[in-house]
């Protein structure tokens, strides 16, 4: 048999059943793909399992304790249930198994095992139903017996049909070979003088150990190797990316004085914050360069990011060319070109009567317009006419040309594909300037990680004038009048001339055209976390939350309904209606969560708030406080004190740092999460490296890829790393960095 080698498949290995079951149930179909799915955790002879810790409906592997046996037939019929209790000294978990007696044989008082299931509650009792498991003095699978014989033993993610034993078996089948035949299949991505300059063990010796560790010191040096592993070749990647962009050319877009900018800074109401100058001057040194811009551009809410992305788009039209902003709502879309058209006044009325003599054309383009109003702004934006163009993905139609697109901004780019985004680049003759824009705050180390290919600008100065936003959570079930209070502060800002908004997780027309059919909760966006995950009832409706207000607390107050099933005529009437101040109080699913902005709204309630994430909750926060007036934000929640859902709350509330909830945020869902898998399907290929804890590694590994691309940028002096990056940059992966 050859020598194996990362890309051998498992059937060459384990055989053809062993391997499609680790290929179907955990996606593991090589060598590599089985040595780089490293144990979550080390189970540690003498020191059993918390038990007290187990969630219900997790997939957990515990290794126990076996404290009683019982053998309970059925009354009344055949068959019997086998309850054996197992413990780690202070908690209990209880495993039933059905008419299956003859396990009393293996399972007896006080021997130890792992045991694998999914935990369920029964009379307030957690248990696993039927669970497999295998005993750490099993004589009879000496095979199995073997993989428990040091000190740690490695607990793999598993599933229902791979234990982690089977995971284990495999993966010393495969350490087992790769020794006998000296690694030879196994290359060394990092190059020889990192390794050393880092002390950083070999690559062969790291696997050894992060699947068989001697000692918790052998795991250590083991994670400390991939983890460098996993920084460095995902900043190869994007070192390359950066690389590969700054070699294109670009059409420079300088500042030009006397034109659209000019005029429009001498208009503005207020003074630019520092902070805006500032991210200002480096997306103006970007635009004037011959390369294109690749800048993100993040902040806290309300920060002045549109302000900002709008100055960068005057300019490149004073310079001749065209910007479009692409919006991933059409309600965002319709708010963008409101808001961009009454600052700029007669600046964006070029053409018409009354505009003023540098003025441009500001157009619209959705999904939803009519053909005459479309036919005009597709003319406007072909002919150069429309300077500024506003949308949704409908720009992105192949008919949808221009006449010279010099700067691409894209707002809240996580929801756009990479198609997507390429699709409009494409359409100007050399690569337009490119500004991302993100309304979530995200760590340094995380924008780093997932935003790499791109500079970074961060405004964190809030523009002068804006109020204070107090936040309060409302323990609904807890507290019953607490949440009429509620009710009672908003009809309080209403009676001070305000407006307010109520946000619900769903809409709540899910199951019209069937009474009979059970109410499913669906969110209404895909950002909308966790509606409907559980066993509570279905989370609150836009339509029903609406109904009720109008009929008790609220009632004699103009309620409107907003959320993304409406007709896009009719959502852009609501806003306009609450932006007119003729709407008390707006009931809207997350459609309002960036990018609205009506100053005389002051109070927000956001009904079951623990069904939302931390940062999107700040999200739909910094949609009050935006004027004079000061802000209150009350999240309401069924949720008991303790639970991990009012924590969360708590945290909220706790402070309006949305970098810091970002970080909070971020600490409670998985790394994948946080690298883009939500959006993208795709597997995260970090294992070992955290994005939020490993600040030093990402630091230290962006230096040295960019150092090393400088000089090699092919990679062509080093075969293994260009081989490592190719199994990184498989087309979904490849997709994911291009994503910026």
């Amino acid at each position: 048999m050859a020598a194996l080698t990362l890309d051998t498949p498992l059937t060459a290995v384990v055989g053809d059943r062993t391997a499609k079951v680790l290929a179907d149930s955990l996606k593991l179909r090589t060598v590599g793909d089985l040595l780089h799915h490293y144990p979550r955790r080390y189970a540690e002879r003498g020191q059993l399992t918390s038990l007290d810790d187990l969630e219900i409906d997790e997939h957990v592997t515990v290794l126990a304790r076996i404290e009683k046996v019982t053998l309970i037939p059925f009354k009344g019929r055949k068959g019997d249930r086998l309850e054996v209790v197992v413990t780690d000294g202070r908690g209990r978990l209880s495993l039933v198994f059905f008419n299956q007696g003859w396990r009393q044989k293996d399972l007896r008082p006080g021997a130890q095992g792992l045991f694998a299931g999914k935990v369920g509650q029964f009379n307030r009792t957690r248990q696993l139903v039927s669970p497999d498991y295998q005993l750490m003095d099993e004589e009879a699978d000496t095979s199995a017996a073997e993989e428990f014989a040091g000190r740690l033993i490695p607990v793999y993610p598993a599933s229902a049909k791979a234990q982690t034993w089977t995971v284990a078996l495999c993966v010393r089948t495969v350490l087992d070979s790769l020794a006998k035949d000296e690694w030879k299949g196994v290359g060394e991505p990092l190059p020889a003088e990192l390794r050393e300059k880092h002390e950083l063990i070999p690559l062969p010796e790291a696997l050894e150990l992060i699947h068989r560790p001697r000692s918790h010191a052998d795991r250590e040096r083991a994670q400390s190797r991939l983890r460098w592993d996993e920084a460095f070749v995902l900043q190869v990647a994007l070192a390359q990316r950066r690389a590969a962009d700054s070699a294109l050319p670009a059409v420079p877009r300088p500042e030009r004085a006397g034109g659209l900018l000019e005029a429009f800074d001498a208009r503005l109401p207020f003074t630019l914050t520092d902070g805006q100058r500032k991210v200002s001057a480096e997306i103006f040194a970007d635009l004037a360069t011959s390369h294109p811009m690749h800048r993100l551009l993040q902040g806290e809410v309300g920060s002045g990011k549109t302000l900002v992305a709008l100055r960068a788009m005057l300019t490149v039209v004073d310079a001749g060319g065209q910007a479009v902003l692409l919006a991933p709502t059409e309600v965002l879309a319709q708010q963008h070109h409101r808001s961009i058209v009454e600052m700029m006044g007669d600046l964006a009325e070029g053409g018409m009567l009354g505009g003023a003599e540098s003025a441009t054309k500001v157009v619209l383009l959705t999904g939803s317009m009519g053909t005459p109003a479309r036919r005009q702004t597709l003319l406007d934006m072909a002919c150069g006419d429309a300077g500024i163009a506003i949308g949704t993905h409908a720009l992105i139609e192949d008919k949808v040309q221009f006449q010279d697109l010099g700067l691409v901004v894209v707002d809240e780019q996580h929801r756009f594909g990479v198609e997507q985004r390429d699709a409009l680049r494409a359409k100007g003759e050399q690569p337009p300037h490119l500004l991302v824009m993100t309304a979530t705050p995200i760590p340094r180390t995380v924008a780093m990680t997932v935003f790499g290919d791109l500079e970074t600008s961060v405004l964190d100065q809030l523009p002068a004038g804006r109020s204070p936003i107090s936040t309060h959570v409302v323990p609904a079930l807890e507290k019953p009048n607490f949440l009429a209070r509620a009710w009672e502060r908003v009809r309080e800002e209403v009676g001070k001339g305000h407006q307010a908004y109520v946000v619900c997780p769903r809409i709540g027309d899910e199951d019209q055209g069937d009474p009979k059919k059970k109410r499913k909760a669906v969110p209404d966006d895909p950002e909308d976390l966790g509606a409907g995950s559980d066993d509570r009832r279905p989370p609150l409706a836009v339509l029903e939350t609406a109904e009720m207000l109008a009929k008790g607390p609220l009632a004699g107050l103009r309620i409107e309904i907003l959320h993304g099933r409406l007709q896009p005529d009719a959502k852009d009437d609501v806003m306009r209606r609450f932006a007119a101040g003729r709407v008390d109080v707006l009931v809207a699913t997350t459609v309002i969560e960036v990018g609205v902005n009506v100053p005389n709204s002051t109070a927000m309630v956001i009904m079951d708030a623990d069904r939302f994430g931390v940062s999107q909750l700040h999200q739909l926060r910094g949609r009050v406080g935006r004027g004079s007036a000061p802000g209150l934000c009350l999240l309401v929640s069924d949720m008991p004190g303790a639970s991990p859902a009012r924590a969360r709350l708590d945290a909220v509330a706790g402070t309006l740092d949305g970098f810091e909830l970002s970080r909070i945020d971020l600490e409670q869902r998985r790394e994948g999460d946080v690298l883009g898998q939500a959006q993208s399907g795709v597997k995260s290929s970090l294992k070992v490296l955290s994005v939020l804890e490993d600040e030093e590694v990402i630091t230290t590994a962006r230096a040295e890829a960019a150092a090393l691309v400088a000089v090699d940028l092919r990679l062509e002096d080093h075969p293994d790393l260009r081989a490592a990056l190719a199994g990184l940059l498989d087309e979904d992966r490849a997709e994911y960095l291009e994503k910026g």
